[in-house]
């Protein structure tokens, strides 16, 4: 199972990184928006980790480009941020993402628990 993980802060990057190898996920990092769109395209994942406040282009402009593009629209993307605000939850999902957890309101055992499920489906 390949995920992808879209996060510029390199300390989640390691963790969570870790603990999907861990679980036997073969996992990539983009630090930045437009990374993450050449890794999504050269790597395919079959799911996508992605923050919303990115170096280059935003999560949501990185959202709105995969959600665009034939090849890419239907891995799903599942949104983890430090943004909890109402407006930046309901953006993203109505844009394609799957899911949408607040860092700081989720262990990272939540996400990985729901990166699993998403990826049995």
């Amino acid at each position: 199972m390949k995920v992808l993980i879209v996060e510029d802060e390199k300390a989640l990057n390691l963790v969570v990184k870790e603990e999907l190898q861990s679980n036997k996920f073969d996992v990539r990092v983009a630090e930045d928006g437009e990374e993450a769109l050449k890794l999504a395209r050269s790597f395919n994942p079959e799911l996508i980790l992605l923050d919303l406040i990115l170096p280059k282009k935003s999560g949501l402009q990185v959202l709105e480009e995969l959600k665009a593009d034939d090849n890419l629209k239907k891995i799903p993307v599942i949104v983890l941020s430090n943004l909890a605000e109402d407006e930046n939850i309901k953006k993203a999902i109505s844009i394609g993402a799957e899911d949408y957890f607040v860092k700081t309101q989720h262990s990272i055992y939540e996400v990985i628990e729901k990166v699993q499920k998403y990826l049995k489906k």
